[in-house]
């Protein structure tokens, strides 16, 4: 299959890419490599794709409509994975005009492309964030637009979006919302990528909010919803990916201490826009793609400590 993967230089995208290599997919990554984290970083987790194929890479800004079309178009994908995104809750709160720009904007011109290449379908990243401050476990269905944040609206815009272009296109949508991803890799501004980096200069870390729950979720099994997706699904849906086991901001300390027995922790209230919960209810994806996660949090955090430790320059 030829496969377009928008935001393939970043953390989910770069994990996906080297799965659909290995199982022998043409694989073609699209990425403006945005400044919001680390270029080196960025560049660093497409040299691990570029052993598996030299030429996958096209710098292209998504905001640029024609430019996107005429990308596309010579491409020809079979389906294309839109994983482009400005992400952070915090950030998204300082600058919102931004994430109209690269959540919404982009989408629909990553949309009107598909329909123009004649692509059969699309995979749509979408967030927890769609759920608001409602508490679990999440169906599907419970997303009423009712969000806390700006990159939360972005989402639930841009999902809005997805369902117009399949009207007008008739192409397959697929709308996947990803529950809190880590692993390898990790987001540096996301809560275990934030702790990993103090805790390996042995500083103190911050809890903003000790009440706080996340379904964390391996970056082997968001890959594999998406590749699921991808593969066996064969109408447009919208379905949560995630473990379905949230976790407590508490434990998830508690567990890291195994790993830094000397942490010191400095508790402050919630940040404006950070919702409580989340937790999936991932049954659906359990009964249309046979999704079922295999990675425990002791494990995946494990694997995560591990790498954080051999790659600490990069957090």
């Amino acid at each position: 299959m030829k496969i377009i993967i928008t935001g393939g230089a970043g953390f989910i995208g770069s994990h996906l890419a080297r799965r659909l290599m290995l199982e022998h997919h043409e694989v073609h990554i699209i990425d403006c490599l945005h400044p919001y984290y680390s270029l080196e970083r960025k560049r660093k987790q497409l040299s691990t794709i570029d052993s598996l194929c030299s030429e996958s890479f096209t710098p292209l800004n998504l905001l640029n409509r024609e430019e996107t079309i005429s990308c596309f178009q010579s491409i020809l994908p079979d389906a294309v994975i839109h994983l482009a995104a400005l992400p952070g809750v915090a950030y998204s709160i300082e600058r919102p005009l931004e994430y109209v720009d690269y959540d919404v904007k982009a989408t629909i011109n990553v949309l009107e492309a598909c329909g123009q290449s004649e692509a059969k379908q699309i995979i749509f990243a979408s967030s927890s964030s769609v759920y608001g401050n409602q508490t679990g476990p999440l169906k599907e269905e419970m997303a009423n637009g009712n969000v806390i944040s700006p990159y939360a609206a972005s989402k639930y815009s841009a999902e809005s979006f997805c369902h117009v272009y399949r009207h007008l296109y008739g192409y397959e949508t697929k709308i996947l919302r990803f529950f809190t991803v880590y692993g390898p890799w990790v987001r540096p501004d996301m809560a275990i990528g934030i702790f990993l980096k103090k805790l390996l200069q042995n500083q103190e870390i911050t809890l903003f909010g000790e009440d706080r729950v996340r379904d964390f979720t391996y970056i082997d099994d968001i890959v594999d919803g998406i590749y699921l997706s991808l593969t066996e699904l064969h109408k447009s849906e919208v379905i949560n990916i995630g473990s379905g086991k949230p976790i407590s901001m508490l434990s998830l300390l508690q567990e890291l201490k195994q790993y830094f027995p000397k942490m010191e922790i400095k508790k402050e209230e919630s940040r404006i826009g950070d919702v409580v919960q989340t937790w999936a209810d991932i049954r659906k994806a359990n009964d249309l793609l046979g999704y079922r996660p295999q990675i425990s949090f002791a494990q995946g955090l494990a694997e995560t400590v591990k790498w954080a430790k051999d790659n600490e320059a990069f957090l």
